[in-house]
């Protein structure tokens, strides 16, 4: 079988922990199926291109035996609705001009959580007379509504009409949390073509190490209790939080905030740090993947945060998976199937999306108890071992796509 496959974004690097795209797409390949990808040239969450990269309008590649066709797109940082919608679009239209570099294809698969992507998808799949599969990671446009990133009513409307109709032209819809699920199904999608496949992680990368590293040395916070946040800093994260909490805890020296990490608030939040004088939040630019698990392993507990909507209860954000697999305690500041996965892990502490008083209560908690932070955290790596092994969720999506009833 000849999978395409349709995303906005692909990694860069062979050695880099694998995207949940990549891992599915060399579990298939491993299994015997050819896989072409088609994607633009690496440059988010910042809009600055990769090195080794250039924005060609056509360029072929290839990642352990995963063909990847990279296409012309226009680079905008991931901020600024009109910039990054024309990003979207024109990634659209170049995959489209793609398709002809494509003899043959059994089906297309196409990702959010920008449906423009979804767009093409279906039109990709009417020019090739091949199936359309959806891959919804994320509900739009709800999600951007949710952030106040998108106001303009009409256009919400539009929006959703567009978003049921791709639904209603998927032969099957895979999405990455039960909740989802609910939600589409709700908009009056059957049930019978929505596919439950959750994000999870690679075990063989994301491993537990020394608590003390290198990283803890260059940064001289070998004596610290480092609180982490590792990932996008972006609208949706609620990151403003954990300043007001860093400003409460000032007296108490041993706890460090650290912020690693690139989006569309990190300058903000910068200069809320600098103007408030917080020497115990320290900001580390976006990393390259292969050294995520050193931060990791160098934090005491990690934050996982979202903003307080409902919507985001129906959010299950993948770092979960990576935390609890390097062993470390999660604050988990976002309510619903996520805080079910860890409660039943009994891998961290639940705090109110938002309440800020509650999660300084679950920082000093940790603190104070460096035998619970362990226990926590060996209760995560044992439960994704056990239920999110990504090369397992990997073998499961492919009996999706190949089971045709």
């Amino acid at each position: 079988m000849h999978i395409i496959f349709l995303t906005h974004y692909f990694p860069p690097e062979v050695n880099a922990p694998a995207s949940r795209t990549y891992e599915n797409c060399k579990c298939w390949v491993e299994s015997g199926h050819q896989v072409t990808v088609i994607t633009g040239v690496p440059n988010m969450p910042d809009g600055v291109i990769y090195k080794g990269y250039k924005n060609n309008f056509f360029k072929w590649d290839e990642m352990n035996g995963i063909k990847i066709l990279r296409v012309w797109t226009y680079i905008a940082p991931n901020r600024g609705i009109f910039r990054r919608t024309l990003n979207y679009i024109s990634f659209m239209v170049s995959s489209l001009l793609g398709i002809f570099l494509i003899k043959n294809g059994d089906l297309i698969i196409a990702t959010s959580p920008q449906f423009f992507c979804g767009i093409g998808g279906t039109l990709f799949s009417r020019l090739k007379r091949l199936p359309f599969i959806l891959e919804v990671r994320d509900i739009w446009p709800e999600s951007i509504i949710a952030v106040g990133a998108l106001t303009n009513c009409r256009l919400i409307k539009i929006l959703k009409k567009m978003e049921v109709n791709l639904y209603r032209r998927a032969k099957k819809i895979v999405v990455v949390t039960e909740s989802f699920k609910k939600i589409i199904s709700k908009k009056g999608i059957s049930e019978k073509k929505i596919f439950v496949n959750k994000n999870g992680v690679d075990l063989s990368f994301y491993q537990p190490n020394n608590h003390v590293n290198e990283i803890r040395e260059d940064l001289g916070l070998q004596e610290k209790f480092i609180v982490s946040y590792i990932g996008t800093i972006g609208m949706a994260h609620a990151l403003d939080q954990v300043l007001r909490v860093a400003e409460r805890l000032r007296g108490v020296t041993d706890i460090v905030f650290l912020l690693v990490g690139s989006g569309a608030t990190r300058e903000i939040l910068i200069q809320e740090k600098e103007r408030k004088n917080l020497a115990n939040v320290i900001f580390i630019e976006k990393q390259p993947k292969k050294l995520v698990p050193s931060f990791y392993a160098a934090s005491d507990a990690c934050l996982v945060t979202l903003k307080n909507s409902p919507l985001f209860q129906a959010v299950i954000p993948s770092k979960i998976f990576e935390i609890m697999a390097m062993a470390k305690p999660i604050i988990l500041g976002v309510d619903g199937e996520a805080r079910q996965i860890v409660e039943k892990a009994m891998a961290g502490i639940y705090t109110e999306p938002e309440n800020e008083e509650k999660l300084e209560k679950a920082i000093l908690r940790l603190y104070r108890n460096k035998r619970e932070c362990h226990i926590l955290g060996q209760n995560g790596r044992n439960f994704v071992e056990k239920y999110f092994d990504r090369n397992m969720l990997a073998n499961d999506y492919l009996k999706i796509l190949t089971d045709y009833n």
